[in-house]
């Protein structure tokens, strides 16, 4: 990075250019709160879009909301001045995260922090809780030129606490300019577009693309995944080929369409489906690679994958999650060479067959029964439940192919199973996890628990935090749905929203208007919350909801 003219380099005098080309102290962004000309300054991590990395740079917000950003370049930074970024005023704000796959800090003198990979422990140590990098690059520069350069692993994850503000308020600054997934590169172009307003995709949301939780040997979702994946290998040798990185950004046609999901139907609307624009989606599920599999020569398939719905916020629902899609193809050869007339009753027979082995597997000897149930791809359609710690649990839904599938995709004349099931789910049933915002922490006391292979692990709770309450109540408009509220919510509040609940309703029989009171509860899981942010985040929810959702304060 060059230096810019001007700029002081020594230890105490790091400067930054703020946009009317005043010198600010780099210690005005390690200092937390500061306020400088009436606005409240943070440091944040931010994305240079040109290089498609993470560098530190400053912002400061003034109490509308407009944000006003300085590119610091006072980057030759002492071991506090680092760490001070990197820990985002925890103790005293709302730390801004970054979520770039690199983070890169130029450092100059490398001396003076001893190996640029004991820095990076100590950066990483403090910091990896906030950090969204995969890797943190730490480059020595002498006169311009790159003299240096050591990378350090780094956990990733999304706190969630202020990384957008659901367009507009704050930065979006602080979330990655480009993830890979699958060998594909996404940009946050691709899939956040402010201007287009078929498009409803916020930053939190793109954050998550990418992190692939199910890949991770020693995660919950991991170790589930690779279970099911062993039974399938033992009960079918080498019969299904396994998909587990492919893009979550599909069509419309190969999310609804190719799955014969009606015109009509729910899952299309704009408040249940994150739609990139008119003609693309985030995936809802993983049957979207149904279609795409089968024309590609696959018969005998597992597709796993991070799915992404709008949704409600409790302790059981995500904007992401992550399925499982199962899919076996027979031929007429098939089931005549095992006596069968009927491809349907038998690849049921079938079906219910591995399923019932795969439950086994997973809980051990339970006792099942099949309900008959609907979905718009299969038929005969079911759910399979099993009877676990005093109670009937859903397993997966499953059921024989429509035969539409199949001939729009070069099956002719044959029959199919298929099922998905969700990990989540399942895995917090057989690990314990109260809380599904658990999957998606760093926090060491979480994830020194489960270790690959070890399935069933029961959690255990190492912090209860209190929450905190906090209500709002407005006049509803004909537009209105809970799930635009919960968006608002999770945009501002992150992973610090722990549940939005209706708790009372009436309507004016004068006015004809009807009013909503919604409780928010807020609780971190990793420390306790202070009264001056939760006020701060209850005030942007309460600025949120009237501007964007069109209701009128109570």
């Amino acid at each position: 990075m060059p230096r810019r003219a001007g700029v002081a380099c020594g230890a105490d005098r790091r400067l930054g250019v703020d946009p009317s080309g005043v010198l600010i102290p780099w210690s005005s962004f390690c200092c937390l709160p500061r306020r400088r000309s009436g606005s409240q300054a943070w440091p944040i991590l931010s994305v240079w879009p040109d290089c498609g990395i993470a560098r530190v740079c400053g912002s400061a917000t003034n109490h509308s909301g407009s944000v006003l950003s300085q590119k610091l370049y006072g980057m030759y930074a002492l071991r506090c001045s680092v760490t001070s970024v990197l820990r985002g005023g925890v103790q005293t704000g709302p730390p801004i995260l970054a979520m770039a796959a690199t983070l890169q800090m130029s450092l100059a003198a490398p001396k003076a922090f001893g190996k640029p990979s004991d820095l990076g422990k100590s950066v990483s140590s403090l910091g990896a809780a906030r950090l969204g990098a995969t890797e943190l690059k730490l480059v020595s520069i002498g006169a311009g030129v790159v003299s240096s350069c050591s990378s350090v692993r780094v956990q990733r994850q999304n706190l969630g606490l202020g990384v957008e503000r659901l367009r507009g308020g704050f930065t979006t600054a602080a979330t990655a300019s480009a993830v890979e997934v699958g060998g594909s590169t996404i940009s946050r172009d691709d899939v956040v577009r402010e201007d287009d307003p078929t498009n409803n995709v916020p930053d939190s949301v793109f954050t998550k693309i990418g992190m692939q939780l199910h890949t991770r040997d020693d995660h919950p979702l991991g170790i589930l995944k690779n279970t099911i994946y062993e039974y399938f290998d033992e009960s079918f040798p080498e019969l299904f080929k396994k998909f587990d990185n492919l893009a979550p950004i599909v069509s419309v046609k190969a999310n609804f369409d190719d799955v014969l999901t009606p015109p009509d139907h729910v899952s299309r609307s704009y408040n249940d489906t994150y739609y990139v624009d008119a003609n693309t989606v985030l995936r809802c599920h993983t049957s979207a690679h149904q279609a795409e599999m089968l024309r590609a020569g696959h018969t005998h398939f597992l597709v796993t994958g991070d799915v992404y719905r709008r949704d409600a916020i409790d302790a059981t629902h995500y904007p992401v999650f992550h399925q499982m899609e199962g899919f076996r193809v027979f031929t007429p050869e098939e089931w005549e060479a095992a006596g069968s007339s009927d491809g349907t009753a038998y690849a049921a027979q079938d079906l219910k067959k591995t399923l019932e082995g795969l439950a086994r597997r997973l809980f051990g000897e339970v006792e099942m029964r099949w309900v008959d149930c609907y979905f718009p791809f299969t038929e005969p359609s079911y759910e399979l439940e099993i009877f676990f710690q005093g109670k009937w649990l859903e397993v997966l839904g499953c059921g024989v192919t429509e035969q539409a599938i199949l001939k729009n995709n070069g099956r002719d004349g044959t029959v199919a199973w298929a099922f998905g099931l969700g990990l989540e789910r399942l895995a917090m049933v057989l690990f314990d996890i109260p809380d599904i915002r658990l999957f998606w922490t760093n926090d060491s006391r979480f994830t020194s628990q489960f270790k690959s292979g070890q399935l069933g692990t029961k959690f255990k709770a190492y912090s209860k935090y209190p929450p905190c309450y906090k209500d709002i109540s407005f006049w509803i408009s004909e537009q209105f749905t809970e799930n635009n509220l919960c968006e608002v919510v999770r945009g501002i509040a992150g992973d610090l929203a722990e549940e939005v609940v209706l708790i009372d309703e009436f309507t004016n029989p004068k006015k004809g208007l009807t009013s909503h009171c919604y409780r928010i509860a807020y609780r971190s899981m990793e420390r306790s919350l202070t009264d001056e942010e939760i006020n701060e985040l209850q005030s942007q929810v309460r600025e949120q909801v009237q501007t964007k959702l069109n209701v009128t304060l109570r």
